[in-house]
Parts: structure tokens; sequence; C-alpha cells
């Protein structure tokens, strides 16, 4: 009879424990677990004013450089051939090659015949030579030449056709969503089409990727085999704030020039497609960027990799994270509504490892009223391993013992208390001295 008494002690004391234990630790984790994963990054808003400017053009955009905030624009996904801008997509391809190593600025690019022999803008390279590539960028760039272009084409991919390839790929990647091109230089093709928006994102990730690159565009004239060329961007002289980009001409849609300046760090990006003569767009570029310079305010949130947080790290290597912005600082909007900006950021209370280098962990939201103006991610600066069992453990207990309420302690210590007892009992009943009596 004792025996069977000692066993339903047993069992209810063992019960008692580990429901207590259970609820502890099912209470300090629902207290303790971090916040939600915070909402998705958004596209940059469009700000235009009601008051933009209308420019002699078919299609214009103007867009602030570091964000991709479009300050204004004017038919901007309307389609048209856009002749010479395929070169900077061109280029573009050629720099993110040198970027991967699989091509050097002393690579000496041999001249075919199919190059030489190419016809409209050129920068007269002579058949059966090499020319560095250095050179070719050049040609490229400044003198607008179409002989360099098949020229790098055909020695980075072996081929037009596949380079091509190369260029709508990247395009897709890029989001250039309305463009198809089907040549490297820009000449006349009636599948080939893009549209200003396009190209002004475009030459947004061309100028953030590669600002090496506005060197050689703001070159002012270049002189190839005694042949002296200046540069067809005209802005170039008239406003000392603009360093590139590129002119354009086709019968079938007109004149064309991309036209980015630089002025107290805020770069701006006009897109101009379509005009009638080369000093209409000049003048339409130049319209847009002194809009853009006069009508909006340029605030700076953070510094590029400024640390924002440092977030405490459970069970990882390190007992913190630092957070950074994910994105550019800066944003664009008109000046009447600067000081109506509202900041909201989003991050959790604490991690647990491991985290990646660049995790997402929260967001930093600038809204003016309900509309939001930039969404930029929060991320992790380093990459945090797990710890070894050990830590981990002791980092649960930490974060066990740390993290609840005294109702939650009241409730361990009750299933603690329990786990005494019983150990106590099994204790007694083992010291028990046994009958010797036998039957």
């Amino acid at each position: 009879m004792n025996a069977v008494r000692h066993r339903r002690v047993f069992v209810v004391l063992a019960c008692a424990g580990l429901l207590g234990l259970l609820t502890a630790s099912l209470h300090a984790q629902s207290r303790g677990k971090p916040a939600e994963p915070p909402p998705k990054a958004v596209e940059p808003a469009m700000v235009a004013r009601a008051d933009g400017p209308t420019v002699n053009a078919k299609s214009a955009v103007l867009m602030e450089g570091a964000s991709g905030q479009i300050l204004a624009s004017q038919n901007k996904d309307e389609k048209m051939q856009p002749a010479s801008f395929v070169k900077v997509l061109t280029l573009y391809v050629v720099y993110d090659l040198m970027r991967s190593g699989k091509l050097k600025l002393t690579d000496e690019i041999p001249i075919s015949k199919k190059a030489w022999e190419t016809g409209g803008s050129k920068m007269y390279v002579e058949l059966g030579s090499k020319v560095v590539l250095e050179e070719l960028i050049k040609g490229i760039a400044v003198v607008s030449g179409n002989d360099a272009c098949v020229a790098v084409a055909e020695h980075a991919a072996g081929s037009i056709e596949t380079f091509v390839q190369w260029m709508n790929e990247t395009a897709g990647k890029l989001g250039m969503s309305n463009s198809h091109f089907e040549n490297p230089h820009g000449l006349p093709n009636t599948l080939q089409y893009t549209t200003a928006h396009d190209m002004a994102t475009l030459t947004q990730r061309y100028i953030t990727e590669f600002p090496d690159a506005l060197k050689v565009h703001s070159i002012l004239e270049y002189t190839f085999s005694g042949i002296r060329q200046d540069n067809r961007n005209t802005l170039l002289r008239k406003d000392a704030s603009v360093d590139g980009l590129k002119t354009g001409f086709v019968a079938e849609s007109g004149y064309h020039l991309i036209a980015t300046a630089k002025r107290e760090e805020r770069r701006l990006i006009a897109v101009i497609m379509g005009t009638k003569n080369r000093a209409i767009r000049a003048d339409a570029a130049l319209k847009l960027l002194n809009y853009g310079y006069h009508s909006f305010a340029f605030v700076s949130l953070f510094q590029k990799g400024q640390v924002l947080y440092e977030l405490p790290v459970w069970k990882g290597q390190s007992n913190t994270v630092r957070v950074v912005p994910g994105g550019e600082g800066m944003i664009v909007l008109p000046i009447d509504q600067k000081n109506k900006l509202v900041h909201e950021k989003t991050v959790p209370e604490f991690m647990v490892a491991p985290i990646a280098k660049q995790q997402e962990i929260g967001t930093y939201v600038v809204k003016v009223g309900s509309t939001v103006i930039r969404s930029i991610p929060l991320v992790a600066e380093v990459e945090v391993p797990k710890a070894g069992f050990v830590k981990v453990l002791w980092h649960s207990l930490m974060y066990f013992f740390g993290r609840v309420k005294i109702v939650t302690y009241i409730l361990a210590a009750v299933g603690l208390l329990g786990l005494i007892c019983l150990g106590l009992i099994l204790f007694i009943r083992a010291r028990r001295p046994r009958s010797s009596l036998r039957y």
C-alpha cells in the first residue's frame, strides 16, 4: 500500500515539476522573441511637383542620381529608337566585364574588317591594327565611335550577336522593361527601342557602379590617329557642373541627350529624347537640371555605411551586431515639403544567431503624410555565426532567466520544488532498509 502511495506522489510531483518548467519556458519564449520580419522596401516615390516644366521634346525624365527618384517626366515610357544611347549599355557591359576580371584596360583589341567598315560616327581605327581597350572606351564615350563598339563587342564576346544577347540580359537585370537592343552602337534598326525612363535607370546604375567612367565622358575632345574630334555634348562647355554623358541622333526619333550634373555633392540626371536639333536638346536638358536644383530640397538621412544601431545578439560568436543602411541615404522632395518629413524606424530588440552579412533586419521609412518617399532596408554589417554548444547553452539560460516576469519565476520555483521533493523521496526510499525475512 505504501509503495502505491509513493508512486502516486512521485507521478504528481513529477507532473507538477515538468508543467512548471514547461510553462515558464513557453512564457519566457513568448516574452523574448524578436520583432516580426520587417516589411520589404518599396521603390522610391515619384515626387514631381505640380508645376513641373514642359520641354520641347517627345520624351523626357529628370532623376535624382543617388536614390533614383523621378523629379519630373514627360511621356517617360514612349518607345523610340535609342541611337547612340545604346553605347551607354555597351559601356556598362564592358565595365562590368572589367569588374569581374574578364577584361582589362590594357587588353589589346584586334580591329577586324567588320569593325573597320562600320559606318556612322567613327573613331577611325585602322584595319588589322590592335588598340588597347582604354583607348576604345574613350572612342566610344567621347566621339561615339561605332567602329570601336564593334571591335570591343567582338573581342569580349566572340561575336556581335553574343554581345547583344549580353546587352539585353543586362538590361533586363537593371529593370529596363521597355527596351530591346539589336546592335552595340545604335545605328538605325526598327527592332531596337528604349524609353527616357529606361535610359535614366541605366545611367543611374552606370555612374553609381562605375563613377570613374565620368572622367572619360567629360573629356572635351579626343584625338586618335591624328584626327581630333570634339565631344558632342555641348553642355560640357556651357555648364561647369555637367560631367556627362551621351548624345544620340537617328532620323526616325530625332536628337537625344543624356546630361548629368553634380552641384554641391548632389547629382541629377536629365534624359531628353526626340528633339528637332542639337540646340533644342541641350536647352531642354539644362532647363530640367536647373529646375531640379532650384525647386527641390536634398535631404541626407545618413552617410553610406553609417552605423545606426548596435543590437544585442543571442547565441552568436559575437554578442552584438551593427546595423547599417542597405541603400543610399539621400532623398529629394519639393522644397515646401522639407519640414513635413516623418521618419519611421523599425528594428527588433535583439537578434538570434546565425546572422548573414547584409541580412535585412529592419527598415527606415520616410513619409510625407501617408506617402512613402523612401523605404530603405537596414541590414547587418557583418556575418555573425552561431556560437559553440557551451555559449549557446549559457545564453539560453541567461535568456530564460533574464526575460521572464515574477509569475514565471513562481512557476519555475514550483516546478523546481516538485523536482526536489521527488529527489528526496527517491533518496529516502533508497536508504530505507529492506526486510531480510524469507518465507
